[in-house]
């Protein structure tokens, strides 16, 4: 999933949806995410979502 499509889901801008992220950057980067990266890996989406509570069609 692209960070477009999981921001679109949390009715924020990506610059949003990756400011709230920021706390989380050890756990994302060991995930794999790359700040520039615009695809998430699987686990990257599952976590975001659950800690922001984000519905994704998986």
């Amino acid at each position: 999933m692209s960070k477009q499509q999981l921001a679109d889901a949390a009715g924020v801008s990506v610059k949003v949806l990756m400011s709230w992220c920021k706390q989380y950057h050890a756990e994302l980067e060991a995930m794999g995410v790359k700040p520039m990266a615009r695809v998430l890996p699987p686990n990257a989406v599952r976590f975001i979502s659950e800690k922001y509570c984000i519905d994704v069609d998986e």
